[in-house]
């Protein structure tokens, strides 16, 4: 995975509108106080496989995700690594930020192409405390954020690499909004934190079992109600806590 430069505009008018905004903090903002963050708004373009950030890295942009998603991978000394987050529209990529820490110890990467909305940092921290329901919108996140960290880390310890895949591909097409996923095995080692011969064995069950097609670096999802079935109970709490603040 390699840096790529990100083009930036500025925002339109008529994108200066709560109600055409697909990530959820920003949309739970008032015309009023969407309005006045907008001009500190620059929609980017992300692209699959870009790293926003390494290891350690001072965080000088935050990303309101809108289209696409991002991983965050935690990085064993060895090479191999595991997502221990996944971030779409209803999240940002840059807490630390607002806790006044800067940086992560993981590896931050986009998973799903798409559109960002991103902000500096001097400027998130100055509406974090100045803007109370930016702040109360994040703190929320924040939250959301915490029980999937912990969750991941339960579902890591106690479920299967086939249940953790149906919940994985799950989480992605709820965020990307499509039955298409990327995803080739080496891509699928490195989210489940598993060897590629294991990754493969597991997609390949699911395959037999008619849930999903997995071909040339592809997965089409085909029978989502039976792969939901299949996912441990993770996958439906973390869904069901953040649908507490951020619905629809």
């Amino acid at each position: 995975m390699r840096r790529r430069r990100i083009k930036e505009k500025t925002l339109s008018d008529a994108a200066r509108k709560p109600g055409s905004v697909e990530n959820r903090i920003l949309d739970g903002l008032s015309r009023k106080e969407y309005a006045r963050i907008a001009p500190n708004l620059r929609h980017v373009t992300l692209k699959a496989d870009q790293v926003l950030y390494e290891p350690g890295d001072t965080m000088q942009w935050a990303y309101f995700l809108d289209t696409a998603s991002v991983s965050i991978l935690s990085q064993a000394e060895s090479g191999s690594s595991i997502e221990v987050s996944l971030v779409g529209r209803e999240g940002v990529v840059g807490i630390p930020i607002i806790l006044r820490s800067q940086s992560l110890p993981y590896q931050v990467v986009v998973q799903g192409s798409g559109m960002a909305r991103r902000m500096r940092a001097d400027v998130l921290r100055k509406e974090f405390d100045r803007c109370a329901q930016l702040h109360d919108l994040l703190l929320y996140y924040v939250h959301t954020l915490i029980v999937q960290l912990a969750q991941s880390g339960a579902c890591n310890q106690f479920h299967t690499i086939r249940q953790r895949l149906c919940r994985w591909l799950l989480a992605s097409q709820d965020l990307l909004g499509s039955s298409e996923l990327r995803s080739t095995q080496e891509f699928l080692a490195r989210m489940l934190g598993v060897n590629r011969g294991s990754a493969n064995e597991a997609a390949a069950s699911l395959q037999r079992a008619g849930l999903i097609r997995y071909r040339r670096g592809r997965i089409s999802i085909l029978n989502r109600s039976s792969l939901e079935t299949a996912a441990c109970e993770c996958y439906r709490i973390i869904k069901a806590e953040t649908a507490r603040f951020f619905p629809g």
